[in-house]
């Protein structure tokens, strides 16, 4: 059994650790407040610019953007990969990195080819690890997501979509769904499908409706620039869900590593306890030895 100072060291430091784990928790809460706001203020507006976009998908005009033609063949894929900058947030990055990873070698499987852009430190230090060949990468964040941060990455997959580089986009983000569960997932990008356009019930899977639009001054630079936002919206909304997921993440993780903390020290006040109350009762036995050998 080890000595006394020895467990009451490893009482003080598993105390210190769980001060530190509380004080995360805290900070985790706090911002995981503001992270929820900010996602569910992007949410409406992702939500509508997808509407829109694919009502443009279906509409009868003289131009139709890259983003809305489909490819008869899939041979290069772009990837945007979205995780968080810190760890300590439990299996967060761990969920949507094995996602991406599954979903590559079913690709390589069917010979098709993968690059890589990386928004956060955990998923670009993984790629790298792994081999993948990463094309771009946004790190450093903070608390406060940017477009002028993020679009800069990732226009390097748009521009390799428009140059017949890439045939088809995917992002992977973890989706914010309560505190308690976030569920990591893959959406096409590019080019622009058609499931928003349909009844889901429909077995049929016909249009609800025709579309058409009025265009001023002219089609191309309307859909161009609603092209872009579009794709600014999505990769916006992705990253604010993924950092809600992350501050829901760590508070719980905190959470629980201090609760194993206090488990942990009841456990070694007990062992001294033991220990403590063994040396005593030597001394007494050593004691009343002595006095009966006298």
């Amino acid at each position: 059994m080890a000595g006394s100072r020895e467990i009451r060291n490893k009482i003080k430091s598993v105390k210190n650790t769980q001060k530190i784990t509380r004080a995360m928790e805290m900070v985790a809460a706090s911002k995981m407040r503001k992270a929820q706001d900010r996602m569910k203020k992007a949410r409406p507006y992702g939500e509508k610019i997808r509407n829109v976009a694919a009502h443009m998908s279906r509409a009868n005009t003289e131009y139709r953007h890259p983003f809305l033609i489909s490819r008869d063949t899939v041979k290069r894929i772009g990837v945007i990969v979205v995780t968080s900058d810190k760890g300590l947030c439990g299996g967060l990055n761990t969920n949507v990195l094995r996602k991406v990873v599954n979903q590559m070698r079913a690709w390589q499987t069917e010979g098709e080819e993968i690059e890589i852009c990386c928004i956060g430190n955990k998923g670009l230090g993984f790629m790298s690890r792994v081999g993948a060949k990463i094309v771009s990468q946004v790190i450093g964040l903070g608390d406060t997501p940017e477009i002028a941060k993020l679009i800069g990455a990732v226009k390097v997959i748009l521009d390799g979509y428009m140059q017949d580089r890439f045939d088809r986009v995917y992002i992977f983000y973890n989706r914010f769904i309560n505190t308690m569960k976030q569920e990591p997932v893959m959406e096409q990008l590019l080019p622009l499908t058609d499931e928003r356009v349909y009844e889901r019930d429909d077995s049929n899977r016909k249009p609800r409706m025709a579309w058409d639009y009025i265009y001023e001054p002219e089609a191309k630079p309307v859909i161009d620039d609603i092209m872009v936002r579009y794709i600014e919206a999505l990769v916006y909304q992705a990253v604010a869900e993924n950092m809600a997921s992350e501050q829901s993440a760590r508070m719980v993780a905190m959470k629980a590593a201090s609760d194993n903390a206090g488990n942990v020290i009841d456990e070694l006040t007990l062992i001294y306890n033991k220990s403590r109350q063994a040396a005593i009762t030597k001394e007494l036995s050593e004691i009343v030895g002595g006095a009966a050998a006298v």
